[in-house]
């Protein structure tokens, strides 16, 4: 399906906006500390000690989001591979999936809450770290304890990787949403001290990111009822051929 080429940009943009959402940008410091076995103290100055930690974090930020990537991947091959299934029954799968989905954007508008969206997993700061293994398994930990948050925009971009039934596009989809995610939490791992400064400046528009997830989302979910998602991916492969070679 080459209108399905459009749709990496879409899954890119939907990992970060997942990143800068109140579900994970609050909570990337203390997962880095975590994960390295230190504390914010730890990696103020120039030495020699606070350069290992910082190299142990940046390490283990890695081993992290393949962690939680890899949990993805296998979700957009799963999903490609019930590809015929929902080919099959579009008709009545369309309006159910867009259905919910528009429901999970009025939640991030705020029109009404679900509780369940809002459960999460803290993890408390130990005193070493918890190496390159244990930061992967953590990762895989990260991906399912935080799909209730970032549910709503994970199922739209499954039920589009579920349109194709190529495992490798459904795989290589939610691997770039992954990347949307990942990139930004290593550069953070680089820059923390940077990005702490960040978070607290960007703290004040966490709101209008969530009223913007919610707002794709609704749109989202209309055009996944309607049919007009396919309509509107084929329009844009027409106006701007060169988007039709990503992916």
């Amino acid at each position: 399906m080459d209108g399905l080429n459009v749709t990496y940009i879409g899954a890119l943009t939907a990992g970060v906006l997942s990143f800068l959402s109140p579900c994970i940008l609050p909570i990337v410091p203390p997962y880095l500390c975590f994960i390295g076995g230190v504390s914010l103290d730890d990696l103020e100055g120039e030495s020699d000690t606070v350069r290992a930690a910082r190299v142990r974090v940046i390490s283990a930020a890695v081993a992290f989001v393949l962690g939680f990537g890899t949990v993805f991947v296998l979700l957009g091959a799963g999903a490609a591979m019930a590809g015929n299934f929902i080919t099959e029954n579009a008709h009545i799968l369309g309006p159910i999936a867009g259905g919910i989905i528009v429901i999970l954007g009025l939640h991030f508008l705020g029109v009404f809450r679900i509780g369940l969206l809002y459960r999460e997993a803290r993890f408390h700061v130990q005193s070493k770290p918890v190496g390159l293994i244990g930061a992967y398994v953590v990762g895989l930990a990260f991906a399912f304890g935080w799909t209730p948050c970032v549910g709503p925009i994970l199922a739209a971009i499954l039920f589009v990787a579920g349109s194709d039934p190529n495992p490798l596009v459904g795989a290589s989809l939610l691997g770039t949403y992954a990347i949307g995610i990942g990139v930004p939490f290593i550069l953070a791992a680089f820059a923390l001290g940077a990005f702490l400064r960040f978070k607290n400046r960007f703290r004040r528009y966490m709101g209008a990111v969530e009223k913007v997830i919610g707002g794709l989302l609704v749109l989202t979910g209309i055009l996944i009822m309607t049919g007009g998602m396919a309509e509107i991916a084929f329009w844009m492969i027409e106006a701007f051929p060169s988007l039709g070679k990503i992916g």
